[in-house]
Formats: C-alpha cells, sequence, structure tokens
C-alpha cells in the first residue's frame, strides 16, 4: 500500500476505537519508516472520542539499527509503543538465529533494556514462535523480558500450528509460571494455517490474554491471521459466557474497514467470509427465507446494522433455485405486487423454471415474468 493508503487505514482503525495499531516495520526500508512517521504524526496525536488517542507501534527486531529506526519515527506520537521480537523455539534458533539459549535471552534483555533507554516507555516483546517454544525456557525468558522493562508481552502462533485448547494452556501456563507476569499485558497473535487463528485468539483471551492481535478481513502472512471482525463480532455476541470478555470497538465502522482494506490491497474476499463476506447475511433456502421472513433472528444471531451494512432488502433474500412461494411472493411485494391463488402459483412454477437457468433472479427477470 501507498502511504497515503496506510494513512487512510490508520485514520480509520482509529475511529473504529482499535487501542494499538502497529503501523510497519521501520527498519524495513525507508518508505516504511516514513509511512510509520506519517501515521505518528497524524494519528497518533488526534483525539478520536473521549479523549482517546491510540498507541501507535513499530516492530523491531532485537537490534540496535531496528530499535533505532523504529524509535525515529514512533517518537512523535502521544503514545509510542515498540516491538521488539526473537525467536525462541527449538528450530527457529537451531536453524534461522544460530544462537544457544542463553544468547536469546541475553540478546532480549539488552534489546528490551535499549528501547527503554531511548525513552520509550511501552516496550512490547514477543518470543517468536512461542506455540512451539519449550515451556521452560519461554518462562525464564519472559521473565528476563520483564525485569528488563517490557510492559506487553505477545505470545505469538507464528505458524499456526496449535488449535485452542493447546493455545489456551499456554497462556494459562505463562500467566502462572512467569515471575512477575502480573506486571504487565499477556497478547495473543496467531496464524492461521490450520484456520484456528480466531478459535485460538478468543480461547487465549479467554484463559487471561488481555489484548488481542487481528487483523481486517483476516489478511497476513500465508494463510493470514485472526481476524478482527470475527474476534470482535464473537465477544460481542458471547462476551458474557466468556467471563464478560469486551472490546470498545465501534462495530458499525466494520464493513468500511474491511472494503477500504479489500479495495487498496487488491486482496478480494471470499463470498462466505464471516461477518464481512458478500453472502454472509444473504438468505438463499426457501426454508431460511420462508423463517428470516417471520423473524430475522430465526436465522440470523446479529443484526447486518451492528457491522454498518444496510441491506437493500430488510430479509437478504436471494431468489434462485431454491427460493418457495413466501420467498417470491415478498419479493413480488416490494416492487408492487400483490399475488395469491392460483396467480401466484402460475407465476411460482414459471419463475422455477427461470430458476434452473438463472443462479440469481433479478429485479429485471420479476418484472418481465410479470409482464408476461
Amino acid at each position: 500500500m501507498t502511504s497515503k493508503q496506510k494513512l487512510h487505514i490508520a485514520c480509520h482503525l482509529a475511529k473504529l476505537g482499535v487501542d494499538i495499531i502497529e503501523v510497519g516495520f521501520p527498519a524495513s526500508n525507508k518508505a516504511d519508516l516514513e509511512s510509520v512517521k506519517l501515521i505518528a504524526h497524524e494519528v497518533g496525536n488526534t483525539v478520536v472520542d473521549d479523549g482517546y488517542i491510540p498507541v501507535i507501534c513499530g516492530l523491531a527486531r532485537c537490534n540496535k539499527n531496528d530499535i533505532d529506526k523504529a524509535w525515529e519515527a514512533l517518537k512523535y506520537a502521544k503514545f509510542p509503543r515498540i516491538h521488539i521480537f526473537i525467536a525462541t523455539s527449538e528450530i527457529h534458533m537451531k536453524y534461522k538465529l544460530k544462537m544457544s539459549k542463553e544468547e536469546v535471552i541475553e540478546k532480549a534483555r539488552t534489546m528490551v533494556t535499549y528501547a527503554r533507554s531511548l525513552g520509550c516507555n511501552d516496550v512490547q516483546f514477543s518470543p517468536e514462535d512461542a506455540g512451539r517454544s519449550e515451556r521452560e525456557f519461554l518462562y525464564e525468558i519472559l521473565g528476563e523480558a520483564i525485569k528488563a522493562g517490557a510492559t506487553t508481552l505477545c505470545i505469538p502462533d507464528t505458524v499456526g500450528a496449535n488449535w485452542p485448547r493447546e493455545f489456551g494452556h499456554l497462556i494459562a501456563d505463562i500467566r502462572a509460571n512467569t515471575p512477575n507476569i502480573h506486571n504487565v499485558i499477556i497478547s495473543t497473535h496467531c496464524h492461521n494455517d490450520l484456520g484456528l487463528a480466531t478459535a485460538n485468539t478468543l480461547e487465549g483471551a479467554y484463559s487471561g490474554a488481555r489484548q488481542v492481535e487481528v487483523t481486517i478481513n483476516g489478511i497476513g502472512e500465508r494463510a493470514g491471521n485472526a481476524s478482527l471482525e470475527e474476534v470482535v463480532m464473537t465477544i460481542k455476541c458471547k462476551g458474557e459466557a466468556m467471563g464478560g470478555l469486551y472490546t470498545n470497538i465501534n462495530t458499525r465502522h466494520i464493513v468500511m474497514a474491511s472494503k477500504m482494506v479489500e479495495e487498496y490491497t487488491g486482496m478480494n474476499l471470499q463470498p462466505h467470509k464471516a461477518i464481512v463476506g458478500a453472502n454472509a447475511f444473504t438468505h438463499a433456502s426457501g426454508i431460511h427465507q420462508d423463517g428470516m421472513l417471520k423473524n430475522k433472528n430465526t436465522y440470523e444471531i446479529m443484526s447486518p446494522e451492528d457491522i454498518g451494512l444496510f441491506r437493500a432488502n430488510e430479509s437478504g433474500l436471494t431468489l434462485g433455485k431454491l427460493s418457495g412461494r413466501h420467498a417470491l411472493k415478498a419479493k413480488l411485494r416490494e416492487l408492487g405486487y400483490n399475488f395469491e391463488g392460483a396467480k401466484l402459483n402460475d407465476l411460482f412454477w414459471r419463475f422455477k423454471s427461470i430458476a434452473e437457468m438463472k443462479k440469481i433472479i433479478t429485479d429485471e427477470d420479476l418484472l418481465a415474468l410479470v409482464s408476461k
């Protein structure tokens, strides 16, 4: 995305009520550094609602150059955060880092300390590939990061290898065994390689994480990350059953955020994507359409208006070969026609003939049918 597009999205995320916006990797290239700086200036100092200003966060590897670049870009925000990471799984340390456990711990400790020494009072530390890391080693390195001044600990399932119970136990075990853990916030960062990113994120939150890292439309590396809209709407619908969890997200801005990200990235949504897909609030089955006409709660557990979606027809009916008489009658009534009995029956069978040849029946098709 261009810097201007990134700024537009960051502004909308602030409007959405996102608490922390991770806006880039300043050391990766000059363009990213400049876009992070721009967002830190513009979004990181703008009051949105009730005095709320989002935290602006930038990513950095465990080295001074990355941290310096991050701070160079982020320091203009009212609430800047540097997110430092280093791998902790055996396979990553052996083949990628070529470092021992002791060296990794020392690197994490010194770089968190260094970030704090620059004047950054909000430092997030991530043990990359935590989902495949040895537990005792995790407790140790996280404890050292806390001692060095980390304020948030992100627990990533970097390769999407965990399943919900496993990831929930990981969060619970870290809470129970890491020294001084109650002085910091635990965060989740889940990838979707097995299609479990949202489920793992929710299980992590239920198990004690109080920050969740998510993306609009679930975009991200490989199969993507946990989807903001899925996590937020699940908590909105099921928060009470999850121990009273809630978010401050203004859900009525979800659809606009989704469309903006889809347009700017060129990543088209699958029609059946949960919450924001084109089919998420449409009903094609005749049985479902009949229920929707009688009471929308029969087949919708949330209102489309809750996410900022306003349908052309109130019941979200899509006429096709699975539709029944009730749906056809309701649609004709919308168009100004009220047919009953034999006339409706005749129209219905002619409608079914057309529906066998066309996937979706349009208003124009119905008007032509009535005029014959």
